[in-house]
C-alpha cells in the first residue's frame, strides 16, 4: 500500500491524531530538520512520524551519526516506519510520556520534530517535550497558514511561549499541501 493511501486511512479513521489526510512535502520536511546539526552525534526525537515523510530527511541529515528516536501512537503506523527505517527506534507511545521515555533510555532530545496536529496539544504536551531537551534544544512543529488564526492554534502558539525562551515563525511553505509554516522553539524553560 502506497505511503498516502494508508495516511490517507489512518486519517479517515482518526483525524484527531493524524495531522493530515495527506503527508508532508519534501520542502516542508526539509524546513522541519533544519536545527538537526551537521556535526556530532545529535539525538533526535520525532514525534507523530507518520510515513515517515520527515523521518526520510531527517534519516539523511543525520548520514548515520547520532540517535534517532520515533515516538508513535499508532501501532499501524509504527509498524510500517520499523520496517522502512530499521535505524530508526521506533517507539509506540503518547508523546505525553516523552520525559519518561527519553530517562528510561538515559538521553535528552537536542532536536524535537513534532508531525503532530494541534489536538495531541489539549493536555501539557508542551511541558513534556520542554522537560526531555537539552537546555540549548530545539523544537520544531508545523502549522497550517488558513488555521494559524484558529482558537486551538492560538492556544498551541501561547503553549509555545510559555514554555520556550524562543519561538520564531517561518515563512510559508507554499509548495506544501496546504501551504504550511514551521515554529522554531529553543531554550526550554522548565515550568
Amino acid at each position: 500500500m502506497s505511503d498516502a493511501k494508508l495516511f490517507f486511512q489512518e486519517f479517515i479513521r482518526s483525524p484527531l491524531t493524524t495531522a493530515s489526510a495527506i503527508p508532508s512535502s519534501r520542502a516542508l520536511s526539509e524546513q522541519m530538520v533544519a536545527p538537526i546539526p551537521e556535526q556530532g552525534e545529535p539525538v533526535v526525537v520525532e514525534l507523530g512520524p507518520g510515513t515517515g515523510a520527515f523521518t526520510e530527511v531527517i534519516q539523511r541529515r543525520l548520514d548515520g551519526r547520532g540517535r534517532h528516536l520515533a515516538v508513535e501512537l499508532n501501532p499501524r503506523l509504527a509498524d510500517v516506519l520499523a520496517k522502512r527505517f530499521p535505524d530508526v527506534e521506533v517507539i509506540v507511545a503518547d508523546a505525553e510520556k516523552l520525559p519518561e521515555l527519553l530517562a528510561e533510555r538515559g538521553v535528552f532530545a537536542e532536536v524535537v520534530i513534532s508531525g503532530l496536529p494541534w489536538a495531541a496539544y489539549r493536555g501539557s504536551l508542551t511541558e513534556a517535550v520542554a522537560a526531555a531537551m537539552h537546555p540549548a534544544g530545539v523544537f520544531t512543529q508545523f502549522t497550517y497558514t488558513w488555521t494559524r488564526w484558529a482558537g486551538p492554534s492560538r492556544r498551541q502558539l501561547a503553549g509555545f511561549r510559555r514554555c520556550f525562551e524562543e519561538v520564531v515563525l517561518t515563512r510559508t511553505i507554499w509548495n506544501n499541501v496546504p501551504p504550511a509554516l514551521v515554529h522554531v522553539m529553543r531554550r526550554p524553560r522548565q515550568v
